[in-house]
């Protein structure tokens, strides 16, 4: 019995696909696991394990201290996992409450438009036109600094690129003859965003507020290493490369290099899981 070409193309295509799904799901999952055990060990942490020790002071990298030592004799492996992890829980809060105003904002901007449409894209533009950092650093010293301080600026000025994002899907949809159907049978603008608008912008939403998280904890490591962020008894990345600053002239590298390595970790893997979940929930760049 001869073999069907297109068959075996087709055998070919799902075998490739269902590999490349795996793939993608091993490397999200990696991830996830490796930023909850960041955050769960950071959170539970014991404060004696990052205390003060003027004995140990600039002690390089060895097996009882693997990222070192400062100039207080603090442990470096451990005070850089507790400033992740509260880099994690201020980046995630911050690009939960942005990501929803950019959903309400986007959905709304779409459905009503007119001067509204106009005043939302009009808001967007003046967001975007101040430098970013600029704009950071006057919110969060204007709260007062500190962890409040902080949240507050990076959840402010991070839902402008994802409203411009939402708004977009949402006027594709809009335009699509089941909702343009909705319209004409009587259904109010609010219960076509709900039933029809809602479901099919949600994956590219929860796409958004993955793709956030990194900025938000750059932005927030940034801000804290200039001064206008967490104070410098908070364990915070951008604390512990602020002092490193100080004393990574006199040879000692291992101040900067470890907490940077680990910043640069986590942001990469959000954006790991952002773009791979992008693979997995879009059709078309699975099938790539």
């Amino acid at each position: 019995m001869l073999n069907n070409p297109s068959a075996n193309l087709e055998k070919k295509r799902i075998r490739i696909f269902s590999n490349t799904r795996k793939r993608i799901t091993f490397y999200v999952t990696l991830s996830v696991i490796y930023l909850m055990v960041i955050f769960i060990v950071g959170l539970t942490m014991s404060p004696d394990k990052y205390a003060v020790d003027y004995s140990a002071k600039f002690m390089s990298p060895s097996l009882e201290h693997l990222f070192g030592t400062d100039f207080m004799g603090r442990d470096m492996f451990w005070r850089c996992i507790k400033g992740l992890s509260n880099s994690i829980l201020i980046g995630v809060f911050a690009s939960i409450v942005s990501s929803f105003i950019a959903l309400i904002f986007g959905i709304s901007s779409a459905v009503i438009g007119g001067w509204y449409d106009k005043f939302i894209n009009w808001c967007v533009d003046l967001c975007m036109g101040i430098p970013h950092l600029i704009l950071l650093i006057l919110i969060s010293f204007m709260l007062g600094r500190g962890a409040f301080g902080v949240t507050v600026a990076v959840a402010v000025t991070h839902w402008t690129s994802l409203t411009r994002l939402v708004r977009a899907e949402v006027l594709q949809v809009r335009s699509t003859q089941y909702v343009q159907a909705a319209y004409k049978m009587g259904k109010s603008k609010f219960e076509v965003a709900k039933k029809h608008i809602i479901p099919h912008v949600l994956p590219v939403y929860l796409i958004g507020v993955i793709l956030l998280f990194p900025h938000a904890i750059m932005h927030e490591a940034s801000i804290t290493f200039l001064g206008f962020g967490l104070p410098a008894e908070v364990p915070a990345i951008g604390v512990i490369l602020s002092e490193a600053m100080k004393h990574i002239a006199t040879g000692k590298w291992w101040l900067a290099l470890f907490p940077g390595l680990m910043l640069l970790s986590v942001v990469l893997l959000f954006d790991v899981i952002g773009e791979n979940l992008k693979l997995l929930i879009n059709p078309s760049s699975g099938n790539q």
